[in-house]
């Protein structure tokens, strides 16, 4: 397994949200993570980042915002030039998906979790 980092974009502190838990299977796996809200300080120890302009590059970019919240983060996530974009069940955004098209950005409808738990991160 390459270790990664990872940017979590709509990280939750909340336990039972999948975002939270894509944060603590991502750290346990070793990759390095950057959970994003601009509402939070801290997850699971980890500093959170406010923003996407905040963010070091990253391999991945997984999304946790509803769908109808990505279009306004569109230049946003193309100017990061993330490695690729996984898209969990309710992202999906065909705005978004077309201008990662058009910038060359790889991006996947997939769960981060199931990836994870069986070894196709």
């Amino acid at each position: 397994m390459t270790i990664q980092s990872v940017a979590v974009l709509g990280a939750s502190g909340n336990p039972e949200r999948y975002s939270y838990q894509a944060v603590e299977l991502l750290m346990g796996m070793g990759h390095r993570v950057f959970p994003v809200n601009p509402a939070l300080n801290e997850i699971q120890g980890l500093p959170v980042v406010p923003s996407l302009s905040a963010l070091p590059a990253v391999d991945t970019l997984t999304l946790y915002l509803a769908a109808s919240r990505l279009p306004e983060l569109v230049g946003e996530i193309v100017a990061l030039k993330p490695g690729r974009v996984i898209f969990n069940p309710g992202t999906e955004s065909p705005v978004l998906q077309t201008a990662l098209d058009a910038a060359g950005i790889p991006w996947q409808e997939a769960c981060t979790l199931v990836l994870l738990r069986t070894g196709q991160f």
